[in-house]
């Protein structure tokens, strides 16, 4: 993380404050400015109005940038820019480039390309403008169609999952974001999310697919691993699997940030075969659809709690045998 939060440069082009003091001078005692009185505020533009773009206008906007226009085509979307940026007008991509000097590109990763190569053919995008994606996956390279039109690149994902309400803008205090950005831009891509309340996270270019693939891996994975948790549980007759749930992934959440592979605990770590066992037979019966799963993860904790010494190899024989017929098992039902 930023530990020297740099001061947003009046231009935002990473040139110098036009009339700031020297370096020696020391300043005039004042008030702190007013979010709408300090330099360098911005108009923004939206253009996918999803879960991400109207949740970052706002925090913008916090700051004292003035969202000038957002662009959505779902009910959906246009009910999140009512909510999140009231009074801001939707309007096509195009108007909106036309009326923001800073313009948040929140799409799909599949429809970014697309989408940039036809707002620089179309003449949308104008020299000087801020043109920044949120996509984790992509760099700046994403953006060269902008580029060579005279846009200034950047890349800003937050590592953050938004429900398209007003909490997520409260979530971005603190929150991390993957920053790409060609060099001369560095400071105003790192200030503007200080701005919304994160921290800025250098990814170099080619680093992209591997640190997206990281929060995927994560955030998606452990969403799904904890909707069929909640599942499982509901059908051994549980009356509050949240409520149960909460407490122990919460521990087990804080002792694997702190700890790694150390916090490691349960049946494949101990090498319980015959407990994992019964776990495979009792999920086909009952919930095939998680048998798949279970084994992936149970092969990888295993071999993850081999390599950190906290399985031991004369345990992890018969528990191996039983995930290699738990998965054989598995294939041959699902060829039927």
């Amino acid at each position: 993380m930023a530990k020297n939060r740099p001061v947003p440069p009046a231009d935002w082009n990473g040139r110098p404050r036009v009339n700031a003091p020297p370096p020696s001078a020391t300043p005039p005692a004042q008030e702190p400015a007013e979010p709408k009185d300090r330099p360098a505020r911005l108009t923004v533009g939206v253009v996918g109005a999803g879960r991400v773009g109207p949740a970052l206008a706002a925090a913008l906007q916090l700051a004292g940038h003035r969202p000038a226009a957002v662009s959505g085509v779902s009910d959906a979307s246009r009910r999140r820019a009512a909510t999140l940026l009231p009074d801001v007008p939707v309007v096509p991509p195009a108007e909106v480039l036309a009326r923001a000097e800073l313009v948040l590109l929140t799409v799909p990763d599949d429809a970014l390309p697309g989408l940039v190569e036809g707002l620089a053919e179309t003449g949308a995008v104008r020299p000087g403008q801020l043109l920044v994606h949120t996509s984790g996956r992509y760099g700046t390279g994403v953006l060269d169609p902008a580029r060579r039109a005279g846009a200034l690149p950047l890349a800003l994902h937050p590592a953050m999952t938004f429900t398209g309400t007003s909490v997520d803008v409260q979530r971005l205090a603190g929150c991390s974001f993957g920053v790409t950005a060609p060099e001369e831009l560095r400071l105003a891509a790192e200030a503007l999310v200080i701005e919304m309340g994160g921290e800025p996270e250098w990814i170099e270019e080619e680093a992209r697919p591997l640190y997206h693939a990281a929060l995927a891996l994560g955030a998606n994975h452990l969403v799904t691993l904890v909707a069929q948790s909640m599942e499982l549980l509901r059908s051994a007759g549980v009356g509050a699997p949240d409520r149960m749930l909460g407490p122990l992934l919460g521990a087990a959440l804080d002792n694997a940030l702190r700890s790694g592979d150390a916090a490691l605990t349960g049946p494949v770590a101990r090498g319980d075969a015959g407990t994992v066992a019964a776990h495979v037979s009792v999920l086909r019966e009952h919930a095939p659809g998680t048998v798949a799963g279970y084994l992936a993860m149970a092969r990888t904790t295993a071999d993850r709690a081999l390599a950190h010494g906290l399985l031991k190899p004369e345990l992890a024989e018969d528990l191996l045998v039983v995930l290699a017929d738990g998965s054989s098992a598995a294939d041959g039902e699902s060829d039927r």
